[in-house]
């Protein structure tokens, strides 16, 4: 009996050390640990390693991890003209790899379409923003979710094609389909380049549909029937100097680049008395968006 106890005991034991033993194998460990463990992201890793992020991705989190694979890179070393990290100094890659950062856990399930805050910043460090079109699985725009939920102990990853570029308010425009009437006015203006700079800028950005309700109370088809001149002045009244966020506006008179507005805060912003701001705080890295559903023109283009 003595003897069958004993047994019983180092089976049961065995079971035990067995069990445990399975579940630290079903560990998958941090995100870093699951990134390095994948032969797909070895740049990414060694590119993690260089800007010294390792240790940020391997807290408590939960964090979201969109992931570009080897490919993704080479993609990105063409584009800039050179061969591989070594021309990338720490200090290039730290603000491109926090922008595929989220502080929190989002399953493909969970996945919303709409704007999400990353780890990037821009002016007084406020969180870059990163456009998720859920139903098309594509970030800004073009940038297609390859692959989903490889979960970590700490969050999840999930792979894309390309590498993402921190945006700035010119790029925030062109990946949204509902400012291309905008980014066909700005272009045509030769406004690009300025608005590209280093700011910051406060735009508030019409939305195709306002500028179709400024096209028919002009009688004319669209921008090709405006000219730079005309454009330009429009254009510069929706721009203010600085990084001007929603929680930051206030009722009064506001300066633009082509003269003063007035801004009403009550139930709803408005601008001028017609214009509603129907989205804020849209990030990048030289300034801010929000989104307004009438063109402002300025007095004398009335």
């Amino acid at each position: 009996m003595v003897a069958i106890a004993a047994a019983a005991a180092l089976i049961s034991f065995s079971s035990c050390e067995k069990e445990e033993e399975s579940k630290m194998n079903d560990d998958p460990g941090t995100l870093v640990e699951v990134a390095s463990s994948n032969s797909n992201f070895t740049t990414l890793v060694a590119a993690l390693q260089k800007a010294g992020l390792t240790g940020a991705l391997e807290g408590t989190g939960p964090f979201t991890v969109f992931a570009p694979t080897n490919q993704a890179f080479n993609h990105l070393f063409n584009t800039l003209g050179v061969s591989g990290l070594e021309y990338l100094s720490p200090e290039v890659l730290t603000p491109v790899l926090l922008y595929h950062v989220v502080s929190e856990k989002v399953m493909s399930s969970d996945l919303q379409s709409g704007y999400v805050s990353t780890w990037s910043t821009g002016p007084a460090n406020a969180a870059v923003s990163l456009m998720v079109d859920a139903e098309n699985i594509l970030l800004n725009g073009d940038v297609s979710v390859t692959g989903v939920d490889m979960e970590a102990e700490n969050g999840v990853i999930h792979v894309i094609d390309e590498v993402l570029l921190p945006p700035t308010v010119v790029d925030l425009a062109i990946d949204n389909n509902n400012f291309s009437i905008l980014v066909e006015a700005v272009v045509k203006a030769e406004l690009a380049g300025t608005l590209s700079s280093a700011g910051p800028f406060t735009v508030f950005a019409p939305t195709n549909a306002a500028f179709e309700k400024l096209f028919s109370s002009l009688a004319i088809n669209g921008i090709e029937d405006l000219t730079k001149e005309q454009l330009t002045p429009i254009l510069l009244y929706h721009v203010v100097s600085g990084n001007v966020r929603s929680g930051n506006l206030a009722s009064g008179t506001v300066t633009t680049l082509g003269g003063d507005i007035t801004v009403e805060l009550s139930a709803m912003v408005m601008i001028n008395g017609i214009a509603e701001v129907v989205a804020v705080d849209i990030q990048g890295i030289n300034g801010v968006v929000h989104v307004i559903d009438e063109v402002l023109l300025p007095p004398d283009a009335r």
